[in-house]
C-alpha cells in the first residue's frame, strides 16, 4: 500500500493550494483518510479527516473555515483545499489511511492510522 501525497509549494499569505493524496495497492472507501502536519521543532499534529464515502469530516480548530478535506473514491485520492493560508500553516502535509472505519472521535489519533505518505512541503511566505 502506498499513499503519495503532492500539491505542495511556496504561497503567500493569503493564498491557496490544493493538496493530493493518491492511495494505490488498497482502497480506503470503507475506512478513513486524514492529514496531518508537523512544523520544524513541533510536533506532528491533527489537521482534518474524511471518513468512508465522505459522510464525515473533522478539522483542527485552527484550520476550521479555511480547509476543506474530501475524497474521490472513484480515483482512490484524497485532497486537501487550503485558503487563507497563514505564515503558521508553514509544515510538511502527511496524508494517511485506515481501511476500517472509526468513529468521529477517533480520527484525530494518529496512531489509528495504519498508512503514511512521504509528505509534501507546504511553506507560507511573503
Amino acid at each position: 500500500v502506498q499513499l503519495q501525497a503532492s500539491g505542495g509549494g511556496l504561497v503567500q499569505p493569503g493564498g491557496s493550494l490544493r493538496l493530493s493524496c493518491a492511495a494505490s495497492g488498497h482502497t480506503f472507501t470503507h475506512g478513513v483518510m486524514g492529514w496531518f502536519r508537523q512544523a520544524p521543532g513541533k510536533e506532528r499534529e491533527f489537521v482534518a479527516a474524511i471518513r468512508r464515502r465522505g459522510t464525515s469530516t473533522v478539522y483542527a480548530d485552527s484550520v476550521k473555515g479555511r480547509f476543506t478535506i474530501s475524497r474521490d473514491n472513484a480515483k482512490n485520492t484524497m485532497y486537501l483545499q487550503m485558503s487563507n493560508l497563514k505564515p503558521e500553516d508553514t509544515a510538511i502535509y502527511y496524508c494517511a489511511g485506515r481501511p476500517a472505519d472509526l468513529v468521529l472521535s477517533a480520527l484525530r489519533t494518529d496512531h489509528l492510522y495504519d498508512y503514511w505518505g512521504q509528505g509534501t512541503q507546504v511553506t507560507v511566505s511573503s
